[in-house]
């Protein structure tokens, strides 16, 4: 079968049959874990977030198997112009965006409020991977041959710190320097970039806002300010100590319906898991998200084209930073920033997109054996 799909394309059944069932259960379970979670959080109602988050997952899914069978040669093909057509609705940000939270992250749409930044984490990737397809080892180990994607990376960074939001801005750029590891940039410009972080951070710490230094100095210390900015961090480790093995229960957590753990249906909503199900949930959640991540990268190992392999270790980095992140956040083993835990947090745009990747990443490993006339890793 395979062999054919090298002279034409996949039928609509061969592409379906060839999906990971594994890896779609997985996506299945943790979605499900989410809306009990969401379930929990209002008090033992479907409303306002359970529901609301069933259909935005019902839309997402039928999306993921839309993008999936999609012919692997038109993403190589519009790869750039997404970039650019999502650039263009992060300066639209910039200039007429919706206020939320004292932020400006989002264009609303009336049905929905659209967060570009999530989008670029997906058109960054789908560009670097259609840049890298057509460069040559030696381009790539030339400092001409990193300046352009490196730029690309850096504006759009650039706009999304000014939102503010300076976690998604990291978690674009990290993606973007495991890709540039991944084509063979030479450890020793990475570590130059790195030494010029360490030597600007303190001029990069004078411009940072008062409630990004706050989240910082929290981390370090959070009982500064055990009714302020601390105040998260602590019910939130409160509430993952009080879960023990087993947990209280379902619908009986006391920091989460009791209202002292913040944001427990986003950016919480693993301490309100652990709080109810105890370390038992808060691991299966871990060992889910674990075998989603080493599906993708095993999906990376098997596709032939260079181009399929940079998107899914790109998109699969990308959801890795999600879940690490969030985790850790809750943890306190991380700055506390507006990173939400995929498929479970409460949230449409995050759905959407982390669904869309999941898509996309299908369909890479549907046409692993399609030759998009890309040399190998090791050729020049």
């Amino acid at each position: 079968m395979y062999e054919a799909g090298l002279k034409k394309e996949l039928s609509l059944k061969e592409k379906f049959f060839s999906l990971s069932g594994g890896y779609i259960i997985c996506i299945l379970l943790l979605t499900t874990i989410g809306l009990f979670t969401l379930y929990s959080a209002a008090g033992g109602s479907m409303t306002p977030w359970a529901k609301n988050q069933l259909v935005r997952f019902g839309f997402s899914f039928a999306l993921m198997f839309f993008l999936a069978f999609i012919d692997i040669k038109v993403y190589l093909k519009y790869s750039y112009l997404a970039y650019f057509a999502v650039l263009l609705l992060l300066i639209a940000v910039e200039v007429f965006g919706h206020i939320g939270m004292g932020a400006q992250r989002w264009i609303d749409l009336k049905l929905f409020k659209l967060q570009p930044s999530e989008l670029m984490k997906i058109s960054m990737v789908l560009f670097l991977a259609k840049y890298f397809h057509s460069s040559t080892l030696a381009q790539i180990e030339s400092i001409r041959g990193i300046v352009a994607p490196l730029l690309m990376a850096l504006f759009p960074a650039a706009l999304i710190i000014l939102q503010p939001d300076l976690g998604t801005a990291l978690m674009l750029l990290f993606t973007t320097m495991v890709v540039f590891f991944c084509v063979g940039v030479q450890v020793w410009k990475f570590l130059l970039l790195g030494g010029g972080a360490v030597v600007l951070a303190p001029i990069a710490w004078h411009f940072l806002h008062d409630y990004q230094k706050n989240r910082v100095l929290t981390f370090l210390n959070p009982e500064r300010d055990p009714l302020g900015s601390g105040y998260h961090i602590i019910q939130s480790k409160i509430a993952l100590g009080s879960g023990g093995v087993f947990g209280k229960g379902f619908l009986n957590g006391t920091q989460s319906h009791l209202n002292f753990l913040p944001e427990k249906h986003t950016d919480f909503i693993f301490t309100m898991l652990s709080e109810e199900f105890g370390l038992v949930g808060g691991v299966s959640v871990i060992l889910l998200n674990l075998i989603i991540i080493a599906y993708g990268y095993l999906f990376a190992y098997r596709i032939t084209s260079y181009y399929g392999k940079l998107v899914v270790i790109g998109l699969n980095t990308n959801y890795f930073m999600y879940v690490f992140i969030n985790i850790a956040m809750v943890l306190g083993l991380l700055p506390v920033v507006g990173i939400p835990l995929p498929l479970i947090s409460y949230g449409g745009t995050v759905m959407l997109s982390v669904m869309a990747s999941f898509g996309i990443i299908l369909c890479m490993d549907i046409n692993r054996h399609v030759n998009l006339g890309r040399h190998s890793f090791n050729e020049d």
